[in-house]
């Protein structure tokens, strides 16, 4: 018979506030099994953590279970606590009586009696816990970095400068990512590609990173410290090789296309570099565009200029993953409201960048797309799209405020007499320097803030009549404009969902990938070995991004610091006596951990693969998988206890 002791936090008034301590203690005292009950305020303190294992020690304890609050925030810190007076750490276990007791109650009574409840579940599992060891597993030390926007490249360099192969993949010709496509950064106004472009170059230049562009990502087995990835090289029609990137073949190519980079405000050829600082500083052929006319070919003065280039797979083996895929804009097209695309001086804040960018097609003169005249009176709409959960997004895009004050503060640098005026919902500058860059924006710049929310927008006799309201005010306004911007909200990447069933990483309900834990585990997915970056996870500015990025790197080093890896011991094994070979548990494991053995007619488990997460024990008809310190005697003895 096992030993147990309870260990009962007050968590301050978090628990002791709608639980009676001392009733609890006096009850637990009672059950079967237990031997010791204890109360302290903080057990998760020193004071807590080391009273807890004096005890072990003084009661010859077997097992613990710490009455506190979610396993989730404080199960590893009381087993590596109870681990350090020699015992097995899986034979510690968290009863929540806050967040599933305390916090969802009001009656004292009602709350007390729960938590003897819980208290005493927890008991019955415990008494059945095995003694459990960490599965161990190799490490290979290279880390495959997909997305080369700011995020990628951060995160690429800090793994490299720790000494570690990186492979970096950007499924563009170019890494730079939308950063590359700005003009100015607030708050400093710094030129974005000043900051930016001694990056890249660095990223190509790097001993230990292998950069992989024009590439995606199709295929990913394996597990944390040992995953296989294959990477589908698209054809560039060019032998990068031979390429020197001269130039010669764009010059001499007679087909012109709208250039994504300039967001379709400039034109193209059909063979292209996305922009002068793009690295690799190769060109490729749109093959979709392309008339094979061979004028190219006959230029080139390297004859780079391959026709017959097929796509191709390329296998690596990698340690660990960084997702960096970074965003896309919602599409005016979704906004009918504002002209749903239609209305050509209607754009939106990528491509006001490109008008204000000295590369871009203008060379930085802000001009009207209809008829490239300067704009008088520019109106800047935000929210565009957002914080809108009955017609759009109903979520915050955190940046849209910052980048509308920088524009119209640039618009007013680039053109002295024009007027600016910026709808607004709320002006939101949570960052350093941003509060002091918006008060400049008003009153220095002398930009008008109209508090309210635009309406519609309609075209007449060559503007752009902008409808809204002023709420400060209470009087509707109405704006007659040269062009229009939108701070339209940033949305995933258009593959988000089937990137995230490729690593196997839940999106959230805006389709955003979701971290391990949003507090104590903000650039980590569940998934053991893939870690977070950058607007993947969510909308972010620049200094979150590469904050973030550095974040994921540092935690990749932490991961390839150690020989082996430790895995977590309670997954669901097979038994091989009860195991029919019905092969049901094989197709409901979300981690592909589990095979069909055809000759032994049983099902084997993969246990690095496995997360726990108990899908195949609750498919499995004969009982066979098991999940370890979770079986089902466990949970029938749990559910007895409970029901009293």
């Amino acid at each position: 018979m096992k030993r147990i002791g309870v260990f009962i936090c007050h968590c301050g008034i978090n628990i002791a506030g709608t639980v009676d301590i001392e009733k609890l203690t006096s009850q637990i005292k009672e059950y079967p099994n237990v031997v010791h009950v204890e109360n302290y305020k903080y057990m998760c303190s020193s004071p807590g953590q080391q009273l807890i294992n004096q005890q072990i020690m003084d009661k010859n304890l077997d097992a613990v279970v710490v009455a506190a609050c979610s396993p989730s925030l404080h199960e590893n810190t009381f087993r590596t606590s109870v681990q350090r007076v020699e015992m097995n750490p899986y034979n510690c276990e968290i009863a929540n009586i806050r967040e599933q007791c305390s916090w969802v109650h009001d009656d004292k009574q009602i709350a007390t009696d729960k938590a003897a409840k819980i208290i005493k579940s927890m008991v019955e599992k415990t008494v059945l816990d095995e003694p459990l060891m960490p599965i161990t597993v190799p490490v290979n030390r290279k880390a495959l970095v997909i997305g080369g926007g700011v995020a990628g490249m951060q995160a690429a360099l800090n793994i490299a400068n720790n000494g570690y192969e990186v492979i970096l993949v950007e499924r563009e010709s170019s890494i730079g990512g939308h950063m590359a496509m700005l003009s100015e950064t607030f708050p400093t106004l710094d030129c974005s590609q000043c900051i930016l472009t001694p990056k890249m170059v660095e990223v190509d230049q790097h001993p230990n990173i292998t950069l992989i562009t024009y590439s995606e990502v199709v295929e990913v087995s394996g597990f944390v410290g040992n995953f296989k990835v294959k990477i589908k090289q698209k054809a560039k029609y060019v032998d990068w090789e031979k390429c020197n990137g001269c130039g010669d073949c764009i010059t001499e190519c007679p087909i012109n296309t709208p250039s994504e980079f300039e967001q379709q405000l400039g034109e193209r050829h059909a063979i292209y570099r996305p922009f002068p600082q793009a690295v690799p500083n190769k060109v490729i052929v749109d093959m979709d565009e392309c008339i094979q006319c061979m004028v190219c070919q006959v230029f080139c003065p390297t004859d780079a200029i391959d026709f017959n280039q097929k796509d191709s797979i390329v296998e690596q083996e990698v340690g660990a993953i960084v997702l960096a895929t970074g965003y896309q804009l919602y599409s005016l097209k979704n906004l009918p409201e504002y002209g749903g695309g239609e209305i050509e001086d209607v754009i939106d804040g990528l491509a006001f960048e490109r008008l204000l960018s000295a590369s871009g097609p203008t060379q930085g003169v802000v001009k009207r797309p209809s008829d490239g005249k300067i704009p008088q009176d520019v109106v800047f709409i935000q929210c565009a799209g957002s914080r809108d959960p009955e017609n759009h997004m109903p979520y915050c895009s955190r940046i849209c405020c910052m980048y509308t004050a920088k524009h119209a503060m640039l618009y007013k640098h680039r053109v002295h007499q024009g007027r600016a005026y910026i709808f607004y919902m709320d002006i939101r500058s949570g960052g350093k320097d941003y509060e002091e860059f918006v008060q400049r924006v008003m009153e220095e710049e002398r930009v008008v803030y109209l508090r309210g929310k635009v309406s519609r927008l309609y075209e007449e006799d060559g503007k752009v009549v902008v409808c809204g309201t002023d709420t400060l005010t209470r009087r509707n306004v109405e704006i007659k404009a040269d062009l229009v911007v939108t701070a339209t909200p940033i949305r995933p990447i258009e593959d988000i969902d089937q990137l995230s069933k490729l690593f196997k990483i839940s999106i959230n309900q805006n389709g955003f990938l979701t971290e391990a834990h949003p507090k104590l585990r903000p650039v980590e997915s569940l998934t053991s070995g893939i870690y977070l970056a950058g607007c993947a996870q969510a909308p972010r500015d620049i200094p979150d991004t590469v904050a973030q990025a550095s974040g994921a790197a540092s935690m990749v080093c932490a991961l390839f610091s150690s020989d082996q890896l430790y895995h977590d011991p309670i997954i669901a094994g097979v038994d091989e006596d009860l195991c029919s070979g019905c092969g049901i548990c094989v197709g409901v494991c979300p981690y592909s951990a589990r095979t069909l053995n055809r000759e032994k007619g049983i099902v084997e488990v993969n246990e690095v693969l496995c997360e726990a997460c108990g899908a195949c024990s609750a498919a499995c008809p004969s009982g066979a998988a098991q999940q370890r310190n979770f079986t089902d005697i466990q949970l029938k003895n749990m559910v007895k206890a409970i029901l009293g």
